[in-house]
């Protein structure tokens, strides 16, 4: 089992941490690493991210996936994988993002709306699947679409997650989830974050066991 196989088995959320700063970066890696987070993703978006991925990969790049949210071009994937990077996310489905990351060997975590753009992505190589709005996805229809995709994509609900409202994609067939404002902002304490963390982790490892 490589990496990527052991975090997404281990504990399938993606920590969302936009708007984290370098000098953030290790002691917020601490508290989600010390919680069980083994997916970590640093959009672009965010004060000099490649820095923070960097920093990050140093210290944990062996026991977690560290990676870049909002990825758009080519051009950031391999400056992501320059950094360290393992895994791209992204808002959308652009063939020419996963091209590129599928042939430098990172994952690529396409956002989808559609089974058409599902689809799509996984013949290109997606390793997850990113419902993006998770509000304009409800779980009734992640169950329509979990009826008719592969029993084994990765199904990520992404957008507003919060501990309370996941375990309704995950009955409906969610089995990761990117998670954002409620994990993590640029204004929570460390101690905060490490709380959050604790909550999320402790909702599904619950909600996986029943």
């Amino acid at each position: 089992m490589n990496l990527w196989e052991e975090a997404i088995s281990d504990n399938p959320m993606i920590a969302i941490l936009r708007g984290l700063a370098p000098e953030q970066a290790l002691d917020v890696a601490d508290a989600l690493v010390d919680a069980g987070f083994r997916i970590i993703e640093v959009p672009l978006n965010s004060p000099d991210p490649l820095t923070s991925i960097s920093l990050i990969a140093k210290k944990y790049g062996d026991r977690i996936v560290i990676g870049a949210g909002t990825v758009l071009t080519p051009g950031n994937v391999d400056a992501v994988v320059d950094a360290g990077g393992k895994i791209i996310v992204a808002p959308n489905m652009k063939p020419t993002v996963g091209e590129r990351a599928v042939e430098l060997g990172a994952k690529w975590c396409p956002g989808v709306l559609s089974p058409t753009e599902a689809f799509d992505a996984l013949e290109i190589g997606a390793s997850v699947l990113k419902f993006f709005p998770a509000e304009l996805v409800p779980p009734k229809a992640i169950a329509a679409m979990r009826a008719v995709l592969p029993k084994d994509a990765i199904v990520a609900a992404v957008g507003g997650i919060t501990p309370e409202t996941m375990e309704s994609y995950f009955k409906a067939g969610s089995n990761s989830f990117g998670l954002g404002s409620a994990l993590y902002k640029p204004s929570y304490s460390v101690n905060n974050i490490a709380k959050r963390a604790q909550a999320f982790v402790a909702a599904y490892r619950e909600m996986a066991l029943t």
